[in-house]
């Protein structure tokens, strides 16, 4: 397995800033790759964003083929839709971590069922902008307490 963490954003991520600030804040994406970047320290992380169902689909194959240390994900709208992205996920063996900046569960009921929860290690919801570092401070700390395990014989 190697150190790497990806963070993958859905559909619209890229409006971040500007896109209903209200919700959603004012932080950029750019500035969101610049907080998780400092948030993995030494670990390699890769930074995509897609408006496009099948290249987040790919991203998670390339994680897979891989062996990343663990996804951090964002699916955004793919959340209450993707049953693709969901069975990508579930072939990853490594922590997986739902992100949504907003608190999903307080907005509309069409937000509240996500096919990417049951395959997630851990949600993160509500925190803004920030729950991006949360969760890749959580992978990392995941993906190294799995390390220090000794090795099975």
């Amino acid at each position: 397995m190697t150190g790497t963490i990806y963070v993958l954003n859905g559909p619209n991520l890229n409006r971040l800033g500007t896109r209903e600030p209200e919700i959603y804040g004012r932080t950029t994406l750019a500035e969101v790759e610049t907080m998780c970047r400092e948030a993995a320290g030494d670990r390699r992380l890769v930074f995509r964003q897609s408006n496009k169902e099948f290249e987040l689909i790919e991203w998670v194959h390339e994680a897979i083929d891989e062996r990343a240390a663990g996804i951090v994900i964002n699916p955004a709208a793919f959340t209450f839709t993707s049953m693709a992205i969901m069975d990508a996920l579930k072939m990853f063996s490594g922590p997986i971590v739902e992100l949504h900046i907003s608190n999903i569960h307080k907005r509309e009921k069409i937000y509240h069922r996500s096919f990417v929860s049951p395959v997630a290690t851990a949600v993160i919801a509500g925190l803004g902008t920030r729950g991006y570092v949360a969760a890749v401070r959580a992978v990392c700390e995941m993906v190294a307490n799995e390390e220090l395990k000794p090795a099975a014989r």
